[in-house]
């Protein structure tokens, strides 16, 4: 079966996650953070449509008379839907057949026209798509978390790791191996400064997983759970696909009642669905025949053939001359040695870059190949060709051309020989001198000005980090990568989308409500400029007797009350930078940073006051705290990022 990647939600929970949610007034309809895909929308009265209203409507009365759990597909052909629901176990049963009902009937106005769809309630989760994920086998992609403040640590640490230990190891045991997919387990704990002689644990999947694949989930989660919350109380993950959760005392568990076997629903038929329209005049049909005949043959340049009119017209335009060159396979097959590892340059989440030469052009370029069967990458490749190829800024990575024959996407880029900006500053052959430092961090603001006001749409990047920051041959800045940049029109406010983006780069607002926007991007920026000057990823060890991590933001404000940022550059400097220019970089990154979205620069600002023209900002003495709530009171608005890349 296909290999995809998902995101994951690393999420600190406050007591019981569905109690909490009541107890605020939690609406179950609000989903927390829904993932809404944004390419090849359905539209009202299409057949999908029509389809997946009456899937939506079956969903929730299976699954309450079975266990809680379902998978059902409505339709045939391109037009089918597929949806999985399943409620949390550590939710009552009111609450989860009040999920249940409400979730499936509100999430088509959360994510209007979208094709493939994944949220979170308090009580359950939801996802429906145009193709069937049951059962896939599952890339996990994290590299960073976010802790909360509010389970507290414990004070004997040694107790703690040893009992949670055992608690993750039993867990990991069980849950694959039962139908339900789901094992809790309580075992004995002793503090006596917490009062409690339990600790307790949750592993549950979706029952579409076959045992292993549900098995490697939890222990994935597990490593991460470990990693992220070192001498938490309690903490949790969740995901599309399982679920994980420990804390100390008991755990309010409810089991669902017995399941129907199996727990797919029959498929249903087309005698089911509205009776089909008049047959249409002969000619009208031969006409419409050639029509689908020429989609049909085009679409084939993706493997599961959907493919949107919007994207037969970016194709249209570009084979107009109004987008970047078109390729022929073969050239560019030539171009890399028929893309041997010998070429390669690096390796992302969704395919491979490699180093090229076009003999034609007499060019070297950098030639990204899309992983096949990657569904996100097929997305990613789609954004990136629709918006990168109509800007053009010399601080912007220059997309030469694209090419998508025999189940390949590939794009050409102008080559950027000196890698990207995070070789240069965690690698310690390459040491950039400050002041190359300071016009790369001149160099990006530009970019994103323009980007954020000077363009004729506002484009928000939404994955701004130092890998994605490219260095030509003279050291000049590209910001490339577009595959998760969103158009929005200027002045438009913050709006709910699906997480992206690396954690530990990430707006912390952002995490908890959902909603980006330009201040997003800004604050991104803010922890850029704080690692190009401290030469540090965003995940800094806590010095002196406490334990743990501190996000570099939070590090770079506690070092400001000591009075100077001498301390905090980066040592390979050594002591070699400007101490003005300096002052300025850490006074800006955090303004960019800055908690609260409301208080934090303009690109503007920021630019006029890194070019000295304009003062510093007057930043209070220590780093406010956040006051922004959550999309879903279930869970908190005070979490801290540790991640780094």
């Amino acid at each position: 079966m296909a290999s995809r990647r998902v995101p994951l939600i690393l999420i600190a929970v406050v007591a019981s996650l569905c109690g909490a949610a009541v107890a605020e007034g939690g609406d179950p309809r609000d989903p927390f953070l829904p993932d809404c895909s944004t390419t090849g929308n359905y539209t009202d009265g299409s057949q999908f449509k029509m389809n997946l209203d009456q899937l939506l409507s079956t969903l929730s009365r299976a699954a309450a008379i079975n266990g809680w759990f379902q998978t059902s597909t409505v339709g045939t052909g391109a037009d089918k839907a597929f949806g999985l629901i399943m409620c949390y176990a550590d939710c009552n049963a009111t609450q989860c057949l009040d999920c249940l009902a409400l979730a499936p009937a509100g999430i088509t106005a959360v994510c209007p026209g979208s094709r493939d769809v994944s949220a979170w309630y308090g009580a359950c989760m939801l996802r429906y798509s145009y193709y069937n994920f049951f059962g896939d086998e599952v890339t996990y992609d994290i590299e960073h978390g976010i802790i909360s403040q509010s389970y507290p640590y414990v004070t004997d640490m040694d107790t703690m790791v040893q009992s949670r230990s055992r608690l993750m190891e039993e867990l990991m045991k069980k849950a694959g191996d039962l139908s339900s997919r789901l094992y809790y387990l309580t075992l004995p704990y002793k503090d006596s400064l917490l009062g409690t002689n339990v600790i307790s644990g949750l592993a549950q999947c979706t029952r579409d997983l076959a045992p292993s694949e549900c098995n490697r989930c939890i222990s994935f989660y597990t490593e991460w759970v470990l990693k992220l919350f070192p001498n938490n109380s309690g903490g949790a993950i969740k995901g599309y696909n399982c679920y994980l959760r420990y804390t100390l005392g008991e755990l309010n568990i409810t089991m669902p009642p017995p399941q129907r076997t199996p727990t797919t629903m029959p498929r249903i038929t087309d005698s089911e669905l509205p009776p089909p329209t008049p047959p249409m005049p002969p000619r009208l049909g031969i006409f419409i025949c050639l029509s689908v005949w020429r989609r049909r043959n085009r679409n084939k340049i993706f493997e599961d053939g959907h493919v949107s009119d919007k994207e037969l017209a970016m194709e249209d335009d570009f084979e107009k001359g109004t987008g970047p060159k078109r390729f022929r396979y073969r050239d560019l097959t030539c171009a890399t040695d028929n893309f041997s590892d010998e070429r390669k340059l690096g390796e992302g989440g969704f395919g491979s870059v490699y180093r090229g030469f076009l003999t034609e052009q007499n060019l070297e370029v950098a030639i990204k190949r899309v992983s096949k069967g990657s569904k996100q990458g097929k997305k990613e490749y789609i954004s990136e060709v629709r918006i990168i190829s109509r800007l053009r800024h010399r601080n912007l990575v220059q997309l030469i051309g694209w090419c998508h024959a025999g189940g390949e996407l590939l794009l050409v880029y102008e080559l950027m020989s000196n890698g990207s900006l995070d070789t240069h500053l965690h690698d310690a052959d390459n040491i950039l001198p400050w002041s190359v430092r300071y016009e790369v961090i001149l160099g990006l603001g530009s970019a994103l000005l323009y980007l954020h006001q000077e363009w004729e749409q506002c484009v928000l990047h939404r994955d701004i980090k130092p890998s994605n920051i490219m260095l030509d041959a003279s050291f000049s800045t590209k910001l490339g990568d577009f595959g998760l940049a969103r158009l929005v029109n200027h002045g438009r406010g913050p709006y709910t989308t699906g997480l992206a983006r690396t954690m530990g780069y990430m707006d912390p607002e952002c995490v908890v409500t959902g909603r980006t926007s330009v201040e997003s991007d800004i604050y991104s920026f803010g922890v850029v400029l704080l690692e190009i000057a401290c030469g540090r990823r965003p995940a800094v060890a806590r010095e002196g007797e406490e334990e743990g991590m501190i996000h570099l933001v939070q590090w770079v404000w506690d070092s400001r009350e000591c009075g100077s940022f001498i301390g905090t550059a980066d040592v390979r400097l050594n002591m070699e930078f400007d101490e003005q220019g300096l002052e300025c970089v850490m006074v800006v990154g955090l303004w960019c940073a800055h908690p609260d979205r409301n208080m934090r620069s303009s690109m503007k600002q920021a630019l006029d006051v890194l070019r000295f023209e304009a003062p510093l900002p007057k930043l209070p003495p220590k780093m406010p705290v956040a006051t922004f709530k959550p999309a879903f009171d279930s869970f908190i608005s005070s979490s801290q990022l540790t991640g780094g890349r």
